[in-house]
């Protein structure tokens, strides 16, 4: 999953891997998380919005670093933005607590929308999907719940 995101990111002329190209990743390689989108109607929308990220929308992107300032910017983790990076941690704390020794990609999904400066919960936004509507999706699922306190 992560180098479909890394070969996307080349294929947009981004320095780094984003939450955006994280979530297009994992909706097009998990069938565990496009269940969790299944039955949105705005799905289709979502898709339009992640591929078209190369020819026009998303291009005020490039060439900057996604980050929410709740973090010291980190300039090259791998080629990750610093949200990518630390959903990637996040991911595999939640995936931790719920006793698992791998993250799944429904525990980065649920990384990824809990920071709503995250280029993916724009893209969602922009779609008409809650980012707080996924998460609670995952969260309710059953094996997916990490407790009250969540990620």
């Amino acid at each position: 999953m992560i180098s479909g995101a890394r070969r996307r990111a080349t294929r947009d002329a981004d320095r780094q891997v984003d939450t955006a190209h994280l979530l297009h990743s994992l909706l097009e390689h998990d069938p565990e998380v496009r269940d969790v989108f299944d039955g949105e109607p705005r799905m289709a929308r979502l898709l339009g919005y992640l591929v078209q990220r190369s020819i026009g929308y998303g291009l005020r992107w490039q060439g900057s670093v996604e980050d929410s300032g709740t973090v010291p910017v980190v300039t090259e983790a791998d080629g990750l933005s610093p949200l990518a990076s630390g959903a990637l941690e996040h991911a595999c704390a939640r995936a931790a607590r719920r006793g698992e020794e791998a993250a799944r990609g429904v525990d980065l999904l649920a990384a990824i929308v809990v920071d709503g400066q995250a280029r993916a919960v724009e893209v969602l936004a922009r779609a008409g999907i809650d980012a707080g509507d996924v998460y609670a999706r995952i969260d309710s699922r059953p094996g997916d719940r990490v407790g009250e306190s969540g990620c």
